[in-house]
């Protein structure tokens, strides 16, 4: 008797946790997400169905003739924010903000709540990770009372949705969707299913009510958004708050934005009294000195479209271990590395190979770009040779290996910050473009025309190095 084949029902079908993609057999890694580990059976395999016209329910208009004041945005009381958000709120948009613990969501959200909220506009504000005494007590800090601001702790779904039929907001802050589960859905608080599912029925409530919401996400070891993929592809923007925990400083970036661009970033101040947004944060990265020390550069990076003015620190010191020691803060050791290999066969500085070295910046802010190459070099130069760099001195450029130093983007917007701090005096790649007026620029081809900005006394005392440059 022939085997009985397995109908479509009977087959078992496989769907990756992170994205959502569906196939008919097991996977090792998802070709959607590329996640390894993620495909599970689910159930049977998907029938073939053919899905009906119905009634739509708004008629197609030409483009011309669709009103845009709906999708106005609408300032959320906070600068910084409104600068990253491409303007402010839009109704109906959906924000994740995302960033590790004690970073400052919550100080930050409680704020915006507060000052978004007025007689035409509610907010209403539900934890589900702390108790409404103890927000209450954070407001009470950061001076975030309002009467039009209402605050419920809840963490169940179908409560949230009833307060937003009694309360009617125009601002809904959520913290956490990690935290909030649907008592209609199986797992813990946070898995992958109650994520979807709580993310899914406050973007339809959003959307159907005009109502813009703002949702925590927590993050991973590693700093992704925790939770599955899916869910930043859900929501309208996804803005990643970064900072120290033990700096002033905070960033907020966009990493997805469907109102605006995202290459803005915020600045704030995280301190007692609460957070406070910097339109001028280059202060919190110098250290103003009356006398030049050694072992100290300073450069302008580029965080998004915003130019910052940024210090770095280098120090030199004999070595009594084999192996001396490379450390650094708020540098990716790996450029460092490079730095010094550059300054040691280009520039024929070979004290810097046995010594301990030490690198930093001031405030806790992080160089990542190229464009900060150039002042790292001199740092390590100027701490080796320990002789000070001309004060009221900027170093932007990008260091290859051969020792070249090459053309950054945004050239003209650092020179006019760093002229508009004060700097008088700049190192940069050749063919800058225009240069503010009153200020002193040196044009750079490589690490040997800008090693001659250290005093004569500090060649003398290396003659290699004077004999590589000739």
């Amino acid at each position: 008797m022939a085997a009985r084949t397995k109908s479509a029902k009977d087959r078992p079908s496989y769907r990756c946790t992170e994205c959502g993609w569906t196939t008919a057999k097991w996977l090792g890694r998802c070709p959607e997400c590329q996640a390894w580990g993620t495909v599970e059976e689910f159930g049977g395999a998907p029938a073939v169905r053919t899905t009906a016209a119905g009634r739509v329910s708004t008629a197609a208009l030409p483009i011309g003739q669709v009103d845009s004041r709906t999708a106005t945005a609408r300032s959320t009381g906070v600068g910084e924010l409104d600068r990253v958000l491409g303007g402010g709120l839009v109704p109906g948009a959906v924000v994740l903000l995302a960033g590790e613990p004690g970073v400052g969501k919550s100080t930050l959200l409680l704020d915006v709540a507060a000052k978004a909220a007025s007689d035409d506009h509610r907010t209403l504000y539900v934890t589900a990770e702390e108790s409404a005494s103890q927000v209450r007590l954070r407001a009470d800090r950061i001076k975030a009372i309002n009467d039009h601001l209402y605050l419920a702790a809840e963490t169940d779904l179908s409560a949230v949705l009833g307060h937003l039929d009694a309360v009617k907001p125009s601002l809904l802050v959520l913290d956490s969707v990690q935290t909030v589960a649907s008592p209609e859905i199986d797992g813990a608080p946070g898995g992958m299913a109650q994520v979807r599912e709580v993310a899914g029925a406050l973007i339809r409530a959003s959307k159907e009510r005009g109502m813009a919401t703002l949702l925590v996400g927590h993050v991973t070891k590693d700093g992704a958004i925790a939770g599955p993929r899916l869910l930043e592809h859900l929501v309208d923007v996804v803005l990643s708050f970064e900072g120290d925990r033990h700096a002033r400083l905070r960033l907020v970036r966009g990493v997805k934005n469907r109102y605006g661009a995202t290459d803005e970033v915020g600045c704030f101040e995280l301190h007692d009294e609460g957070i406070t947004g910097l339109a001028d944060p280059s202060g919190l990265f110098l250290t103003r000195r009356d006398v030049a020390v050694p072992g100290t550069c300073l450069t302008v990076t580029l965080e998004g479209k915003r130019p910052l003015v940024a210090e770095v620190q280098a120090l030199t010191v004999d070595s009594q271990i084999p192996s001396p020691r490379r450390t650094t803060s708020g540098l990716e050791t790996s450029r460092v590395s490079m730095m010094l290999a550059v300054l040691e066969q280009r520039g024929r500085i070979s004290a810097l190979g046995k010594r301990d070295i030490y690198s930093a910046t001031v405030g806790g802010v992080k160089l990542t770009e190229p464009a900060a190459d150039l002042a790292v070099a001199l740092a390590l130069a100027s701490a080796a040779s320990d002789t000070p760099l001309p004060k009221n001195l900027v170093a932007i450029g990008e260091v290859g290996l051969a020792g070249e130093v090459r053309r950054v983007t945004g050239v003209q917007r650092r020179l006019a910050e760093a002229h508009r701090l004060g700097f008088t005096h700049a190192l940069v790649p050749t063919d800058p473009g225009k240069v503010p007026a009153g200020m002193k620029v040196t044009e750079v081809a490589d690490m040997g025309d800008a090693l001659r900005v250290l005093p004569r006394r500090s060649r003398q005392e290396a003659p290699q190095e004077d004999g590589a440059r000739r």
